[in-house]
């Protein structure tokens, strides 16, 4: 597998997380490589990433957001660049909120589920990147 980066610019409103999940399937269908595994998790943090960017971060006008995913033999990483209004975020270890807890989920479950999680601000933007490295021994297609 070589290193490929895919790109989607994508608003909302009017669009949504259903962006997210069809430009990554057009990701998988170019790295039938990559394990299903792999995939669930580094997918699920990506959605919840994308949606916590959509629910916080957009105001009057919306927000606009660029993907980058990168797939190669090593793992997947991804880049999200929104036009949301800085919002104090400091990321640091988070355990999961008790059961009943309504909120707070999110960026412990993006936590479990890749290895890296980076915040910053650059430029106006707030840009959050992940990554995960693929599971050794994980069935190759």
């Amino acid at each position: 597998m070589s290193e490929e980066r895919k790109s989607l610019v994508f608003s909302s409103p009017p669009g949504d997380v259903d962006a997210v999940h069809e430009f990554l399937e057009t990701v998988w269908a170019e790295n039938p490589e990559v394990g299903e595994f792999d995939r669930m998790a580094f997918e699920t943090a990506l959605i919840e990433l994308a949606s916590n960017v959509i629910q916080h971060a957009a105001g009057d006008g919306g927000v606009t957001c660029v993907l980058s995913v990168t797939a190669d033999e090593n793992g997947l990483s991804a880049s999200l660049t929104d036009t949301a209004d800085a919002g104090g975020i400091v990321l640091m270890d988070r355990e999961m909120p008790d059961e009943l807890s309504e909120s707070g989920r999110g960026i412990a479950l993006i936590q479990a589920l890749v290895d890296e999680l980076r915040y910053e601000r650059v430029d106006e933007r707030n840009v959050w990147s992940i990554s995960r490295a693929r599971e050794a021994g994980e069935p190759q297609l």
